[in-house]
């Protein structure tokens, strides 16, 4: 029985994206259906990749909708995904969706839900409800680009914060991932948070701070289209300055991007890779190709341990989270959760 202040979702058909920051290849968000009908998925998907994955069956369990779950000054929703078989003290990966769509959503066309079924993590799907100017996560105000502010990145914090009280989830194996708009509310989560977050995978993003921009508007053009260029130094204060005082240790970072990008251009891989080598103090290890398209660049500290992880992939449009749906075991073997099954 679902506990109070939660009520079951039911699976979404598939996804939706209604704004600038659309994915267009995707299927239509349609109504909800029976709990027991499986989740939609893409068909599409590498010929390999690092890991050998296979396809991954979809979620055993349902979507639940938690309530009161802390300060929440935007009025977030927060989904939950929780495996029959959760490990103790499981890990936290927050999955973040696109614009104009939603956490039930982004459960349904990606395969987080599944690897949480296979290695024991539970899954937090925040969901937006503004519906303007943007259906969009917020990472262009003030109040969202530092640290215990007023805007999205206290609502889920909250989340995490009621997951680790609650289900008395891990405090240290924290992570943060999404595509696009949840892209770019990753680099903020690990630049506002990084005492609650130990890495994230960012799909199609931008750097943290490049889309600064009125509540009224939420939208950066120059940023979008890859004209914000600045050092690595500059970018790295930026993060520095959203946590003055902060000395701890910095989330580890996996940037994905694809070099046709017309939406969130391709540029910003680049300036997001000079921000997060500058924060985290990493150097260019090696560089190697596992699947003919892709450059994979990997970035580590003095003791040689992997801090920046980066995938550009030729000829791949804002679509490459769809285009390559097992991104998201890759991403979890970054986190070090793969394996635990």
């Amino acid at each position: 029985m679902p506990r109070p202040g939660i009520r079951l979702v039911l699976a979404a058909a598939g996804l939706t994206a209604a704004c600038a920051l659309s994915v267009a290849a995707v299927p239509a968000d349609g109504a909800t259906v029976p709990a027991a009908t499986t989740a939609v998925r893409s068909s599409a998907a590498p010929a390999s990749v690092p890991a050998s994955p296979s396809a991954l069956p979809a979620p055993t369990q349902t979507l639940q909708e938690i309530t009161g779950f802390g300060p929440n000054p935007t009025s977030l929703r927060m989904f939950l995904y929780v495996p029959r078989h959760v490990r103790p003290h499981p890990a936290i990966v927050v999955a973040m969706h696109y614009c104009g769509g939603s956490g039930p959503a982004f459960f349904s066309g990606t395969e987080f839900a599944s690897l949480a079924d296979k290695y024991g993590f539970i899954v937090i799907y925040p969901s937006v409800t503004r519906t303007s100017p943007l259906v969009c996560f917020d990472v262009s105000t003030p109040g969202a680009l530092r640290h215990d502010g007023d805007s999205d990145p206290v609502g889920i914090v909250s989340m995490v914060r009621w997951a680790q009280r609650d289900l008395h989830a891990s405090r240290t194996q924290v992570f943060a991932t999404g595509i696009s708009s949840g892209a770019m509310m990753t680099d903020v989560l690990l630049g506002d948070y990084p005492n609650v977050f130990a890495a994230g995978s960012i799909m199609s993003g931008v750097p943290f701070g490049c889309f600064a921009a009125p509540a009224t508007v939420l939208w950066n053009a120059a940023c979008a289209t890859g004209t914000v260029i600045k050092t690595p130094q500059q970018w790295g204060d930026l993060v520095r300055a959203a946590y003055p005082g902060y000395r701890g240790p910095r989330p580890r970072v996996q940037i994905w991007h694809g070099t046709a990008d017309a939406i969130l251009y391709y540029p910003n891989f680049g300036e997001e890779v000079k921000q997060w080598t500058n924060v985290t103090h990493s150097r260019l290890a090696y560089v190697d190709h596992p699947q003919p398209t892709w450059t994979h660049s990997v970035y580590v500290n003095r003791e040689g341990q992997v801090e920046v992880d980066a995938y550009s992939v030729a000829g791949e449009t804002h679509n490459l989270g769809f285009d390559y749906p097992d991104w998201a075991q890759i991403a979890i073997q970054f986190f070090g959760l793969a394996g635990r099954g």
